[in-house]
């Protein structure tokens, strides 16, 4: 399994499950920040599908996202989670079905049973902590 640093490093295009329009959710910031430091963010929430959130398309779910990934020669590399704890086996299931190369749950975001199901199935697993602050940390 990869280094949280490793992940960081190696990881080019990241769908942030749960993004909101609200400038003032963390999924907007995460995924703001994220953009600014060279990543491709990759909307994934059915409440906006078709709409645009910083610039790129939202997608209704995971597979959708992978799909229209998949037409440039792209992937999802890691699943960022923004989503309650108690959700998150159904995205797990779908990291996987997709072959994302890591299933990341945001600070509160604990599901043993969907980080098993991910590491199971080959995904890096990263739970309980911050893509952004993980980031800065490494800057």
């Amino acid at each position: 399994m990869k280094t949280v640093p490793q992940i960081l490093k190696d990881s080019k295009t990241i769908a942030i499950v749960g993004l909101s329009t609200n400038p003032e959710r963390a999924s907007h910031g995460v995924a703001h920040y994220l953009q600014q430091h060279g990543y491709r963010i990759v909307p994934v929430n059915p409440t906006y599908a078709g709409q645009d959130i910083l610039g790129e398309k939202v997608h209704a779910g995971l597979q959708q996202a992978a799909d229209a990934l998949a037409a440039s020669g792209a992937r999802i590399d890691v699943v960022d989670c923004f989503r309650k704890s108690e959700d998150m086996l159904p995205v797990a299931r779908e990291a996987v079905a997709v072959g994302a190369g890591c299933l990341w749950m945001q600070i509160g975001v604990v599901n043993q049973e969907a980080a098993d199901l991910a590491a199971g199935a080959g995904l890096d697993v990263v739970m309980d902590q911050c893509m952004k602050v993980q980031h800065a940390a490494m800057q």
